[in-house]
């Protein structure tokens, strides 16, 4: 299979000719209400009303631009690869088969989505976006790496389920009285090992973003907020190219102007600069 974009499944944007030296992968790029309203339309059952609300707090916007610009700068052949699947639908960073994980992560198909057809086709478009994904790394020179980006909101919020009153749930957790309580996050936190200390990642990548983030006055963590986690594809894209892989979370937050947790938010160039500008020195200096 050639890597190539599918409507409604992913855009593939290729830089360079050749193997690429660089895949970047964004699970959940589909960030614009567009995003949402078109595979909300192809869906029959009934959900959550004002869903929209859970879908721009929980996608990560700012990650397709900065892992983008990542590619640009690096000046190398590369493939990114951008999922326009909204994670609100089904979660593209999870194995097909993922219930409810560990570590605070969810499963890969909602409880609210209980129409059989709408799952069906749901995991359809999973398996189209995942079949793009192995075509691009099958694809990879022998020595390229794999870049995975996220965002994160900025803090912690209390919520322990994901159902049909999620919407209720993060409206409550967003009153001013309660937000200011939940804890804040790490403006970088890199996802480099499993809950044991098993790494899955490029030690020297890690290292070098690191530092040159906590240089630009960044606050970077480790595995704070989350772990590698076997329900995650972004585990299984790891293990396959072991020690040629980077998978990071970046404060939503410090991505855009100014940010609302429930509406459609707009990325800041010069913020996507200052966050792409390491991951590039770093990759491109990795050999």
């Amino acid at each position: 299979m050639t890597p190539g974009g599918e409507a409604g499944v992913a855009d593939v944007e290729t830089f360079g000719d050749g193997p690429p030296d660089l895949v970047v992968e964004v699970p959940h790029g589909a960030d614009r209400r567009a995003h949402f309203d078109a595979l909300r339309a192809r869906l029959a059952g009934e959900l959550p009303a004002d869903l929209h609300e859970f879908f721009f707090v929980n996608t990560d916007v700012g990650a397709w631009q900065v892992g983008r610009r990542v590619a640009e700068m690096l000046g190398r052949s590369a493939i990114v690869i951008r999922s326009l699947i909204p994670r609100t639908f089904i979660d593209c960073n999870r194995i097909e088969a993922a219930t409810l994980g560990g570590g605070g992560l969810t499963a890969s198909v909602p409880a609210y989505v209980r129409d059989a057809g709408d799952r069906a086709l749901l995991l359809d478009l999973h398996r189209r976006y995942v079949a793009i994904v192995e075509a691009a790394l099958e694809a990879l020179a022998p020595d390229g790496f794999l870049l995975m980006p996220h965002t994160y909101g900025p803090r912690t919020l209390g919520i322990d389920q994901v159902d049909e009153h999620i919407v209720t749930a993060l409206r409550e957790a967003h009153a001013p009285e309660r937000y200011a309580a939940w804890p804040v996050r790490p403006e970088v936190d890199l996802i480099t090992r499993t809950a044991d200390g098993t790494l899955h990642a490029a030690a020297p990548v890690a290292e070098a973003v690191t530092a040159a983030y906590r240089v630009l006055g960044l606050e970077v963590a480790e595995n704070r907020t989350y772990h590698m986690h076997p329900i995650t594809l972004g585990m299984k894209w790891a293990e396959r190219l072991p020690g040629r892989t980077l998978c990071l979370e970046m404060r939503r937050d410090l991505l855009v102007r100014d940010w609302v947790w429930n509406r459609e938010n707009t990325v800041d160039p010069e913020a996507v600069e200052r966050f792409a500008a390491p991951l590039a020195r770093a990759i491109g200096g990795r050999r």
